[in-house]
């Protein structure tokens, strides 16, 4: 029986530790996503009172 060499796997990354690989997705994603709109403020602006009936 011939001897089989292991073959790297094609989506291995040698070299790098899952802890870095997950650090460098999260930092790639936190780069690349848009930041949100801003949330309105429910209270009226300062010059805004609204008037007693």
């Amino acid at each position: 029986m011939p001897e089989t060499k292991a073959q790297p796997q094609p989506h291995a990354v040698a070299g790098v530790s899952m802890h870095d690989l997950l650090a460098a997705c999260a930092a790639a994603k936190a780069v690349s996503t848009p930041p949100r709109p801003p949330v309105p403020d429910p209270r009226p602006a300062a010059g805004e009172h609204r008037e007693a009936a």
